[in-house]
């Protein structure tokens, strides 16, 4: 294990990376404790899925329309005592 300290990092960083393509890792230390691991930066590729169906979407999301029996009673509700 490859270990570089904070001031390192600060004065010496071409050797630090050298070291991280070379090794594959680096453990950064602080006052000899490690705190931080550097690696390589490795891009992931984007999943990407099929093409959205937006109509679909808004179907689902959209609120269910109300059967005669609930709006009777709510009408009802609404109307109270008159």
């Amino acid at each position: 294990m490859v270990t570089a300290t904070i001031r390192d990092l600060r004065t010496r960083f071409p050797m630090v990376r050298r070291l991280i393509e070379q090794e594959g890792e680096v453990v950064v230390t602080h006052r000899g404790r490690p705190v931080v691991v550097l690696r390589p930066y490795e891009e992931r590729p984007v999943a990407r899925g099929g093409a959205l169906d937006y109509w679909a979407r808004l179907r689902r999301r959209m609120p269910r329309p109300l059967t005669a029996g609930v709006r009777r009673a709510l009408d009802e509700a609404s109307r109270g005592e008159r």
